[in-house]
């Protein structure tokens, strides 16, 4: 199951931005955008982790005018999907770069961001120890992650529909990101790691697509579940896609189709 969680390759990061994008990202990327706004300032130095296909960095372009940003992923297809997307813009630069072994100098950020990563990190301590180096003193992280599989129908049904495809050996990946839903166990964390003042958040937010099909093709051929599928045989994609626009369709309706999300919010400040 580990391996499942990174798998952005192939085709995935074009359908993940085009169909999850809008359904899952969008909403919690205005959402931290928002919060991060009053920050800004000109100078500003901010790290966004795990910048996916650019879809928070967007955001943040508008709400830190005058930063200079640094979006990383560990997966280049997504960020060269991101470059496309935000296009040339004066202040950004894009860089690879693994969580849990950050290529900058100590204390060289004033604002550290994450939209929806950490759940992927296989070392989250070493992932938070790096952030807190790489922050001057002072300086925040701000992040969010998923609730639970059960309160994230958008999860949920997916994970139980392809699973039924294969019952013998189910794909896990939707557990790995709606598995790290605990805020108690983010605050220990980020405390462990030397950061103070954290605080955290519920956010319920509306998801939204302009139809059940459009959101099962994002959340079956827009994840690393597909290769999960596809190594397990016997079933198209296809098939499953139809299988969970369905079962959506039935709890969440269709044309559009609307559900309700929720995620956590944290965030944290490296002492003076």
């Amino acid at each position: 199951m580990k391996d499942e969680g990174t798998r952005f390759t192939g085709s995935v990061p074009e359908i993940y931005h085009r169909h999850l994008g809008p359904l899952l990202f969008e909403p919690y990327a205005r959402d931290l955008a928002r919060r991060l706004a009053p920050f800004a300032r000109p100078g500003l130095r901010v790290l966004e982790i795990a910048a996916g296909t650019g879809i928070l960095t967007r955001h943040l372009v508008t709400a830190l005018p005058g930063a200079a940003l640094c979006a990383t992923d560990l997966a280049e297809p997504m960020l060269e999907i991101a470059q496309r997307h935000v296009g040339p813009r004066e202040g950004i630069e894009w860089r690879p770069a693994d969580a849990v072994s950050l290529p900058f100098p100590d204390e060289s950020f004033d604002l550290v961001t994450c939209q929806f990563g950490v759940m992927f990190f296989p070392d989250k301590d070493a992932a938070a120890r790096e952030v807190r180096r790489s922050l001057r003193p002072g300086g925040r992280f701000v992040l969010n992650v998923w609730d639970s599989l059960e309160a994230n129908p958008l999860g949920r049904i997916p994970h139980e529909t392809i699973g039924s495809f294969f019952p013998a050996d189910p794909p896990g990946f939707y557990r790995i990101p709606f598995g790290y839903h605990d805020p108690a166990a983010a605050r220990d964390l980020l405390e462990r790691a030397g950061f103070a003042n954290v605080r955290t958040e519920h956010v319920p937010l509306v998801a939204e697509a302009p139809t059940a099909e459009h959101a099962a093709i994002g959340l079956v051929q827009g994840s690393p579940v597909l290769s999960a599928i596809l190594e397990r045989g016997g079933v198209a994609p296809e098939t499953i896609v139809a299988a969970v626009a369905a079962a959506l369709a039935r709890e969440h309706g269709d044309r559009p189709l609307r559900a309700t999300m929720k995620a956590w919010v944290v965030s944290a400040e490296r002492p003076v």
